[in-house]
Formats: C-alpha cells, structure tokens, sequence
C-alpha cells in the first residue's frame, strides 16, 4: 500500500512545476506525510487516555488539524468533495497552516518536546507544490495511510528509508544523505551500545546511525517503562549543519518511533572551540560517517588544536573530544586518512593513537558509497587508552558494488565473526604501533597475508620453454603419423 501510494506522488510531484528532483519530491513528500502521522499519533493518545479514564489534550488546533483541512469527512465517513483545492488550498497551506506551526517552536515549553519539533521543521520548511490541484491529489493519496499499529508503522519507516536512499542515488553527493544501511548495522554491532549509554552523531544527516540504534537497542532485550522512557528522551542526540538534511534526519527518527529527536539544526565545527567541550557535554557512543571532502573556513579550523580544511579531519577531532573516558567510537571516513603525508593528517593520527585505542579498521571496496567516488574505512576506538595494536579487515568481494548491486549484510557476516577474536586470514591481519615509522604515524591498509604470487619469468625463459613445447608438439605428431 505505502509502496504504491509514494510511487503514485512522485509522478504527481514530477508534473508540477515547483519540484525538478527526487530531493524536492522526499522534501515535499515528507511535511505531508508527517501532518498525516501527527493526526493518528494523537488518535493513538487520546484513545489511550480514555482507555486509562485520563483526559488528553490535542497538541493541534481543530482548525489545522488534518481531518479539518485536508480531509474532511461527510457524516457516512466518505471525504467531503468539497474540502479546499486549488488556489484555496494553496492560500491555505501557505498563509495560514504554515505560519501556525512555525509558532509551535517559540510556545513549546522546551527543546525536548514534539511540540518544538514541529514549530523547527516548518520553520525550515516551505511550501513548493505550486499547484493546488496536485497538492489535493497528494494530500487524498496520504490520508488513505494508516500509521496506526506498529506493523504500519514499521513498513512506512522503511518506505521512507528507501525514499531517502533514492534520495541519495540522486545527487553527486549520496554519501550525504545516505551510508548504506548494511553498513551502519554491521557498526552499531560491533560498537555494541547498550540501554543507558548516550549515542551522538554530529554529522546526523538523514539520521541512519541513530535510526539504527534505536532499532537495535528496542530489540536487545524485552523493555521495561524506564528502558523506554530512556530510549525516547535521553539516548539518541545529533547535530546536522543543512537544512534538508536536519529536517529529514528529524523526521525519519519520528517515523521510527522516538517522538522528540534532540536533533539540533547547526554547525558542528563552529559551534564551540574544542577546548571548550566540558566532560557534562561528552557521550558515551559515537557513531558517525562525516561529509567526504568537504572544507571549512579559517575561522572555523582556529576552535581546533590540529588545523587543517578537511571537515572530515575536523569532525574526527571533535568526535575524540567529546567522547567520554572509555567511551566507544565507529566513524567512516576516506582511506587516505591512514596515509597522507601532511603535518595535520600525521599530528591527528598520532593524536588518536595516543588518546584512544584504536583496536579496528574496516577497508570497504570502492562502490561502498554510490556516487561518492571515494573508497573509505571504518574506525573503531575507545578513548582512554593508547593503541598497542590495531586489527585490520579488508572486505574483498567478487562482484563490483554500485547502485544495482550495493552491499549487504551478507557481505559484512566474515567481518563480524572474525572481529571476535581478531582473527588472522587472507583478508585480515593485525599492525603493532610499536613497529610503525613515529615520524608519519602511516596506517596504510598493507595486507601482509595475500599470498605471494609467482614471480614473472624472464623473456629468454619463456621463448625457452616454448621452442620445448614445439618439440614436445612435434614429436607426438611425428607418433601419430606413424600410427596411421
């Protein structure tokens, strides 16, 4: 059902004059999807507050609320043909829905709230569906949606998940928006959170890493109401510099289930200096895949002791930062992080080395990242104790990955295993710090294990063995030759 309903929106999105791209269409799609769901989320309450004789009070007015606006219904429960279109409802929508639920953000009691999470997306929100008509078109599409039980609820945050992805696939910049799902739940495995640890990605984006670990923590054991108060309010907390990506990382982790995402909308890096970071501020997991190639500004480098541009080397020194003592780390970042030769790259090796343990590295094939044109690695530490040795993991497949053939679990299942006990094979091996060069601190993912090929002969050798072969040739001619 949800299938069909988003395939049916995009082809009206692609014909209406506001939307060029598959980032318009999840944009657009999402705020109207999200109203949907806000308007059965507070069914959902209030049903429950009169199951347990409490009284519920509806975060939205009747006015803007959805069955008011956008599907009014006739007393035989059948929508109202009547029900605004066109430019009435494109009035609407943008002179009065909108500027409503902008208010949300200055009257909500705090941060922490649905309520102030509303009043920030559509803040960042606008509307670009030009024509009344298709939003109508689209707006009865979404009300015959139903995010009611949890076995709808969970195939539309999948749906939605798959938008993203697509989403992603669409632009030069995939990687941004999308790492892909295999990937993330093959790190949340091997970091291994558990219920009670704060989980942080400064660089959230469409919001995977939390989305995942959330998925992971709800499933670890049978939750109790604490458990679940914690996994809502005071687990999952991200930073997210660009628009759309904080509004759909935001909206992707309501979809999933937590209700208020501490997801704040700002620069990461030029936020606070790195001095400043103060041990109330520091989490106890960080799961994170930081832009690819990106660069800051002078301004911003000066908050960080090791300077450089790359906002990738950037974010990994904030992320050592704000760890807690013993805390626990997987970051994807460019491979050539293990080996360039510039003063920043070696001062930021050498700092990680010394100030955490960093016990694995994960080298993915080229093709991981579709359309980042980039190979990467994944880095595993825990902070507090220096590195005596690091285990390496180099995922050779037999296929090339890209967008019809992405990575799967499947592919990462060796890894997993081998992780364990840090097994030694032909795609693994361990490096002792003690034995690298301490002028370049280089990492290079050299796998010592592949086994030795023949050496190449010389050319006198190889014309050496034909002429033999010639001989060899000639002779059985000359034996059948004498047989007939």
């Amino acid at each position: 059902m949800f299938e069909t309903t988003f395939k049916n929106i995009d082809d009206i999105l692609h014909k209406d004059a506001g939307c060029g791209s598959e980032l318009d269409y999840v944009e657009q799609t999402s705020w109207v999807l999200f109203l949907k769901y806000l308007d059965d989320l507070e069914r959902d309450k209030q049903t429950a507050a009169e199951l347990s004789g409490e009284s519920y009070s509806n975060i939205i007015s009747e006015k803007y609320a959805w069955r008011s606006w956008a599907a009014p219904k006739l007393p035989n429960g059948k929508i109202d043909h009547d029900a605004l279109t066109g430019d009435d409802l494109s009035d609407f929508v943008n002179n009065e829905l909108f500027p409503y639920f902008k208010k949300f953000k200055v009257n909500a009691t705090s941060a922490n709230t649905i309520e102030y999470k509303i009043g920030e997306i559509f803040s960042e929100l606008k509307n670009r569906i030009q024509s009344g008509y298709n939003l109508r078109e689209i707006v009865n599409l979404i009300d015959e949606l139903r995010f009611r039980t949890h076995v709808e609820k969970h195939e539309m945050s999948h749906l939605y998940e798959s938008k993203i992805k697509n989403m992603g696939n669409a632009g030069r910049n995939g990687g941004e928006y999308y790492t892909p799902r295999p990937l993330i739940r093959t790190i949340v495995k091997i970091v291994n959170p558990k219920i009670g640890n704060t989980i942080y990605d400064g660089a959230v984006g469409s919001a995977g890493f939390l989305v995942e670990a959330f998925e992971y923590l709800s499933e670890s054991k049978k939750l109790s109401t604490s458990d679940i108060t914690t996994l809502q309010k005071n687990t999952f907390y991200g930073k997210e510099k660009k628009s759309l990506a904080y509004i759909i990382g935001t909206m992707n982790m309501i979809l999933h289930g937590v209700e208020a995402p501490n997801i704040v909308h700002t620069n990461t890096l030029a936020e606070k200096s790195l001095s400043d970071i103060q041990e109330k501020d520091r989490y106890d997991i960080v799961l994170a895949n930081p832009p690819f190639g990106g660069k800051e500004r002078a301004e911003v480098q000066q908050n960080f002791p090791i300077k450089t541009g790359e906002t990738a080397s950037l974010f990994l020194q904030h992320f050592i930062k704000i760890l807690k003592a013993g805390g626990k780390a997987g970051v994807v970042i460019k491979n050539t992080f293990l080996s360039n030769t510039d003063n920043a790259s070696i001062a930021l090796r050498k700092e990680l080395l010394t100030s955490c343990n960093l016990h694995t590295v994960l080298d993915l094939p080229a093709g991981t990242f579709t359309g980042a044109g980039v190979k990467t690695v994944v880095l595993f530490f825990d902070k507090g104790v220096s590195t005596k040795k690091v285990w390496f993991y180099s995922l050779n497949l037999d296929r090339n990955l890209g967008k019809t053939n992405p990575l799967n679990e499947k592919d990462l299942a060796e890894f997993i295993e081998f992780s364990k006990t840090k097994k030694e094979s032909e795609n693994s091996w361990s490096l002792h710090v003690e034995g690298i060069d301490k002028t370049t601190y280089d990492l290079s993912a050299k796998n010592p294990n592949i086994p030795e090929e023949a050496p190449l002969r010389e050319p006198s050798e190889i014309l050496k063995a034909m002429a033999e072969l010639d001989r060899e040739s000639e002779d059985i001619l000359k034996t059948i030759k004498g047989l007939i």
